[in-house]
């Protein structure tokens, strides 16, 4: 899981970064509003409201954001009426890739996501080409400063975690989706402190790439990342270990 792991921390640096100048809140307000139309305003009742708040705090979304976002979603403020779509296609060397987006206009996304694929020798392809690549799991991320991996791996099997994995300095727990808020309360209440936390698509398996295969993924996959109508990617690549990609 190298390639994901590594990733996915950057995703999380990157994501801090892209809040201080809003980005971030705006793609989660999205899903929060979403999630409200879809399954109410009250989280103890709406499971994916519940983990799109957390996602909101963890970036220190201000609460005003939280709270003008589920508004939008009651309809108590007028908002745009967003689609999900899920996109899937392969980048270099055929690297599986989903993207999840969010838009109030169709036509327009599809052509800029498939532009981006072509300009970074990707293409996209057919709806359920690529899902298969991937399970939903829990997904935490931890430096194996802050806990050892045996007692990581006691607290993590007991909380329910089907697996605890060690990636160079850091450790990995994965869940079912339906107990990662389980998982998660456990590790808050003993005061774990997590580089990740979310439900995400993990690959079961990887495709290794490197020299300009590697630099172009990584183009893709940030310029993905950074469309304003994307709200997630998936890729099941890894990258050597001796390759410097912070």
């Amino acid at each position: 899981m190298a390639g994901h792991s590594k990733w996915a921390q950057i995703k999380h640096k990157k994501a801090v970064v892209d809040a201080k100048r809003g980005k971030i809140f705006t793609k989660i307000a999205k899903e929060i509003t979403v999630a409200v139309r879809l399954g109410g305003k009250d989280p103890e009742m709406n499971p994916r409201l519940r983990t799109v708040i957390a996602k909101a705090k963890a970036v220190n979304m201000p609460n005003d954001n939280i709270e003008r976002a589920i508004k939008k979603g009651t309809g108590e403020l007028q908002d745009s009426q967003y689609e999900e779509i899920r996109y899937e296609g392969y980048g270099p060397a055929g690297v599986a890739v989903m993207v999840d987006v969010m838009t109030d206009n169709k036509n327009r996304t599809v052509g800029e996501i498939r532009h981006l694929f072509s300009k970074y020798n990707g293409n996209l392809g057919e709806s359920g080409c690529v899902s298969w690549v991937f399970d939903q799991k829990g997904y935490f991320v931890f430096d194996d400063s802050v806990i050892s991996e045996d007692e990581l791996m006691e607290i993590a099997l007991e909380a329910g975690a089907e697996d605890v994995k060690r990636d160079d300095k850091s450790l990995e727990v994965l869940c079912a989706p339906e107990d990662f808020d389980r998982v998660k309360e456990v590790f808050d209440k003993k005061g774990l402190k997590y580089n990740l936390a979310e439900v995400t698509m993990i690959p079961k398996n990887y495709v290794e790439i490197r020299d300009k295969d590697a630099q172009n993924m990584l183009k893709l996959f940030e310029a993905l990342e950074d469309h304003d109508d994307v709200q997630n990617v998936y890729a099941n690549f890894d990258l050597p270990e001796d390759m410097n990609i912070e």
